[in-house]
């Protein structure tokens, strides 16, 4: 009976007032906060509903349509982001199971609250926010599981897991570590009951993935351009990122950590996951910038670690409570500064995004805008604005969902306004938070082709062979398109992929009797290497232009030998 009265069915109504005071907090923040590039970007994902998405899986479209539903503006882009927020600490308050939790009521929300990100992203719309919670809720129903396991639980399990993957790419990480705390479980036939629901369940993911040539995974496994290893920008800096995410508290937050004991399973899995996730960046620090957001998923299990470990020693519960206060106070400062610029100490992408659009508005008039190179830019315009936009790729930047989706087709044929990096000739028509000069002139009947698709038969390239080497281009588009109207480019980049240098490309028809490249057709040249300045470059990548646009992103980066 007395371990009955220690774990109540129900929430203390302490709880309930302190969550339902965060849930207001963060529901005024989701409506009076402007936009941050991401869940711009994301807002433009949840105009076209889908089961994937360039960089993402499509949990967080989902949330922004369904918010959207509900609100108008950035409320709507949040709103499901803040019921998920306090989900989480509501799932990690019946994760624990501590004796007497109840008197420490106050205490689990300084620790949850005063962790940095897991702060933020209460009222963020980032994949990171369904990431936190259905991590917590993962390993809540693994609890139940090991507990008591029955098919129920273990159906649970699965969706539960799909909704990990849903969510973002680096859920397989989440599952992976808590499968490695408790390897039996490869024998357990419920547990495979559950991965088998799970796969199911993410099926719709995987066939857009097939019918998409799996561009998501190419993209963050080959596509990503890096740099060369600094020791002060990689892997110190990702140890400034263990200490980022947790703010003044973090002494105490890994000691408690470090005191712990793997006694039972679900305490094993909590520190698998903890040391495996942290280890795992630690080790890919030695080859990329570690984004501080990429372990933020550790946020979960710590909350419940370093409560267990707050409740049992006074000197970890005194320095927690008085070092999270003074972490909540200055990240309730902030919060207020994301939407009074004022008092943020810098301008950061949350400020004056109504201002900049409207102004650009006003200036360049209403209809469709073409960004070139800003998959950031464009959707933000998109959203203060109401008009249509599309971020046109060159071979400098990056692919992204406007290479896939169909903004390319609802400006074809249409008079644009054409914003760009690149136009010192033309007019400034605005500057960036950065202070960088951006472009701009009207284009009558625009029209590109950015998802004309270059492919390579060789498997071997070196400079040295001069050739010819066949390329064949993929005409997707219903319409023929005539070939005096493109051209070939080709970039050279360095070991990193970074772009070096760009340069036209020969190519010689094989078929001299074409005019146009055919509707969902594919038609073959022979092409050249032609000679670069640049030394020792690394990969090539060849791409098409016309009317007088910057060479796309048609082709795959290849390696030279």
């Amino acid at each position: 009976m007395n371990q009955v009265r220690a774990m109540p069915p129900k929430f203390p109504k302490r709880f309930l007032y302190l969550l339902g005071a965060i849930f207001v907090i963060n529901i005024v923040q989701a409506a009076y906060t402007e936009l941050i590039f991401d869940e711009a970007y994301y807002w433009h994902y949840a105009k076209h509903i889908a089961f994937g998405y360039f960089d993402h899986p499509p949990m967080v479209a989902w949330m922004i349509r369904a918010g959207s539903l509900l609100f108008d503006g950035e409320l709507g882009v949040r709103f499901i982001s803040c019921l998920f927020s306090v989900g989480t600490l509501a799932v990690l308050w019946r994760t624990i199971d501590t004796v007497h939790k109840n008197r420490f009521v106050p205490h689990f929300f300084i620790v949850a609250f005063s962790m940095t990100l897991l702060n933020a992203y209460g009222f963020f719309t980032l994949p990171d926010t369904p990431l936190l919670f259905f991590t917590a809720l993962f390993l809540w129903t693994y609890k139940k599981f090991i507990a008591s396991p029955s098919i129920l639980i273990a159906v649970g399990m699965g969706l539960v897991m799909a909704g990990l993957m849903y969510s973002k790419y680096h859920a397989v990480l989440v599952i992976l570590f808590v499968i490695l705390s408790n390897v039996r479980l490869l024998t357990n036939k419920l547990a495979w009951l559950a991965v088998l629901v799970a796969l199911l369940a993410y099926v719709p993911h995987f066939l857009w993935l097939y019918e998409h040539d799996f561009v998501s995974i190419l993209y963050h496994l080959f596509e990503r351009p890096n740099g060369a290893y600094r020791f002060e920008k990689y892997t110190l800096g990702y140890f400034v990122n263990l200490i980022a995410i947790l703010g003044l508290t973090f002494p105490w937050v890994y000691r408690a950590v470090f005191k712990t004991k793997a006694k039972d399973p679900f305490t094993k899995a909590l520190l698998y996951l903890t040391y495996g996730v942290l280890l795992f960046f630690f080790v890919s620090s030695f080859n990329r910038r570690v984004q501080t957001q990429w372990i933020i998923v550790v946020s979960i299990p710590l909350v419940v670690l370093v409560f267990r470990q707050l409740i049992q020693d006074p000197v970890t519960r005194k320095w927690m409570v008085r070092m999270g206060i003074a972490n909540i106070v200055i990240l309730l400062y902030l919060r207020i500064g994301l939407a009074v610029p004022a008092l943020f100490p810098v301008h950061y992408e949350s400020h004056d995004n109504e201002r900049w659009t409207g102004e650009l508005q006003n200036e360049i008039g209403k209809g469709p805008v073409v960004f070139e190179n800003s998959y950031r830019l464009a959707p933000m315009y998109a959203f203060y604005t109401g008009n249509e936009t599309f971020s046109l790729n060159n071979i400098n930047y990056r692919q992204n969902q406007y290479s896939i989706d169909d903004s390319e087709a609802k400006m074809q044929g249409k008079d644009v306004y054409y914003i760009s990096h690149y136009m010192a000739k033309e007019p400034v028509v605005f500057r960036n938070i950065k202070d960088e000069a951006f472009y701009g002139k009207k284009i009558p009947h625009f029209e590109s082709y950015r998802k004309l698709r270059v492919y390579l038969e060789d498997k071997k390239f070196a400079l040295s062979n001069d050739g010819p080497h066949l390329l064949k281009v993929y005409n997707p588009y219903d319409k023929p398109i005539a070939l005096d109207k493109i051209t070939f480019g080709i970039a050279y980049t360095n070991d990193y992929k970074k772009v070096k240098k760009v340069l036209p490309l020969q190519t010689v028809l094989k078929d001299t009797k074409k005019t146009a490249l055919m509707a969902n057709d594919t038609t073959y040249f022979t092409f050249t290497f032609p000679k670069t300045t640049f030394k020792d470059p690394r990969y090539f990548r060849i791409g098409l232009s016309g009317n007088g646009l910057h060479v796309g992103l048609n082709g795959k980066t290849t390696k030279l030998e």
